[in-house]
């Protein structure tokens, strides 16, 4: 995509030092996911992609205080300036449709957290590596990313893969998007009332809508995607649908994150431009 480059004071970035080992609250990628779409959206050996996920963790070491320098920040590498680039993207988008809605005093800008050492903690979410992929945390507002992961995989595909990369930054923006508007809280709200196979259902909800506002995003910005990036787009959703990652070994009812089909069906909702058709998959009865 050819997006405009970044205004420092239209974004809000920082890059974290080092925390703790563990997980995020489960809600990380997972370094599978990781390998899929280094797959299906860059050509990628898996086993080759998970080397390096590890690598990552094993090589990197804790550093200092969180740098809050944007500048700094997002021109440090290749991949860290598209991420910027992107967010500014999904900022102004976002608020334009809070705002033509007449909702726009409730749109709030996440934080993009670009940490490179391997680990981070987050401020609500518990800690994560690298392994964990891009996640969101409700609790802090935060869409964290190791860049240092992505460099390499940049590296490895070479100029291949870019809007596979901004539809996972869209993703984990979608969840943001639910947090503020609040779905998220009757989701989870919903869940803690639900069996254990409807809870895992609503979930799949939660992440099909997040696909569906990746493609809002895409689809505001049709005159800024060039050629190739759609299938690119739908190669990566495919990638990380729950059937194609399981191989069939796991039960439909214990699927978090929608098969691949439906994965790819919810980005191409979202393309259309209307954000309130994917407020129909979260939809209560």
């Amino acid at each position: 995509m050819r997006l405009n480059p970044f205004n420092s004071d239209n974004i809000k970035v920082r890059s974290s030092g080092g925390g703790g080992v563990g997980k995020a609250g489960g809600i990380g990628c997972g370094t599978i996911i990781l390998a899929a779409i280094g797959y299906f959206a860059f050509g990628l050996d898996p086993m080759q992609t998970i080397s390096t996920v590890e690598g990552v963790q094993q090589t990197t070491q804790q550093s200092g205080p969180a740098n809050t320098n944007e500048e700094e920040i997002c021109n440090s590498s290749e991949y860290a300036l598209e991420a910027c680039n992107g967010l500014q993207s999904l900022n102004q988008t976002w608020a334009r449709i809070f705002q033509e809605q007449g909702f726009g005093d409730r749109f709030q800008q996440p934080t993009l957290d670009l940490f490179r050492n391997g680990r981070v903690t987050t401020q609500g979410c518990g800690s994560a590596t690298s392994a964990s992929g891009p996640f969101y945390c409700p609790a802090d507002q935060t869409i964290y990313i190791d860049t240092s992961f992505y460099d390499q995989l940049a590296r490895m595909a070479g100029n291949r893969g870019d809007f596979a990369r901004y539809y996972v930054l869209a993703h984990e923006y979608g969840h943001h998007i639910q947090t503020i508007t609040g779905i998220s809280g009757q989701i989870r709200s919903a869940q803690q009332r639900a069996s254990r196979a409807d809870a895992n259902q609503l979930q799949v909800r939660m992440e099909l809508q997040a696909d569906c506002y990746a493609g809002v995003w895409a689809g505001r910005n049709r005159n800024l995607i060039e050629p190739g990036d759609i299938e690119e787009g739908m190669q990566a959703a495919a990638a990380i649908g729950d059937d194609r990652l399981t191989g069939g070994r796991v039960s439909s009812e214990n699927f978090t994150h929608g098969t691949s089909a439906q994965r790819s069906q919810a980005l191409r909702l979202g393309l259309r431009g209307d954000d309130r058709a994917c407020d129909e998959i979260t939809v209560l009865r």
